[in-house]
């Protein structure tokens, strides 16, 4: 397992090999025993092959080709539909069309959907991670028909790989684990944390192409820019009050 999740690779392009139905389900059946807030399962996955669909969600993740061209998307949502139905079934009045419900359904579904992608790449498949998700999650909710009280939070796609990329670089472990209390940064700890990455050929390349001084400029002032937080912000708070959650 351990050798497994150091060599994962991010997977965008696929074989035409198909994925039995019966591996997805196994996969499935794996990734429902990852821990979730009170054992209340409050999360849905739709699994998406019919290309049809396909060519109607591709425009949400911004027409990246792996969402046309992988064999399997699956779409995971923060989910307190059934469980509310549940509820009311059983003379208990549901009290989860609120941010907090909101909050543990999302924990809750992103949990089940990495258990899943690890099951996967122990089975030989190959995954990525869709972080448009959120961005277009109104969109979505009319193609896959989710009623209220579920909103996709994040979704992947899946197949046989057919390349293999070098693994992507990642920060020094102390970047991000912290011992008994948060260790705030200095400036002279920044740069040794991030002097490899800017460093690296690949990055400075990066740089280049998109005509900045430096690598953080390429994140605030292309990929990642406060216009469009702000933009996408506002569009999901929007879907999540109108799927009763705010």
């Amino acid at each position: 397992m351990l050798s497994i999740l150091n060599q994962r690779r991010t997977i965008r392009k696929y074989s035409d090999k198909p994925i039995a139905s019966e591996l997805i389900n196994k996969l499935m059946k794996a990734a429902a025993q990852a821990s979730n807030t009170g054992n209340m399962q409050t999360y849905s996955v739709i699994v998406t092959t019919d290309n049809e669909i396909k060519n109607k969600l591709a425009p949400t993740h911004f027409n990246q080709s792996m969402v046309k061209n992988a064999p399997v998307i699956l779409t995971f949502c923060a989910d307190f539909n059934r469980f509310s139905q549940w509820c009311k079934q059983r003379n208990a009045e549901p009290g989860y069309d609120n941010f907090q419900s909101f909050m543990a359904a999302a924990i809750d579904a992103i949990i089940f959907a990495q258990t899943f992608a690890v099951a996967a790449e122990s089975e030989g498949l190959g995954i990525c991670y869709l972080g448009t998700t959120t961005y277009n999650a109104g969109e979505i909710i009319d193609i896959l028909n989710l009623p209220k009280l579920v909103v996709p939070v994040t979704a992947i796609t899946v197949g046989y790989p057919d390349e293999t990329p070098p693994l992507t670089d990642r920060l020094p472990l102390e970047s991000v684990v912290h011992y008994e209390n948060y260790a705030d940064f200095t400036p002279e700890k920044i740069e040794e944390l991030y002097t490899e990455k800017e460093n690296s050929e690949f990055y400075k390349n990066f740089v280049i192409e998109n005509n900045k001084e430096t690598l953080a400029q390429v994140f605030t002032d292309v990929r990642y820019t406060k216009k469009n937080n702000e933009y996408f912000s506002e569009k999901f708070l929007n879907v999540l009050k109108q799927q009763g959650f705010l």
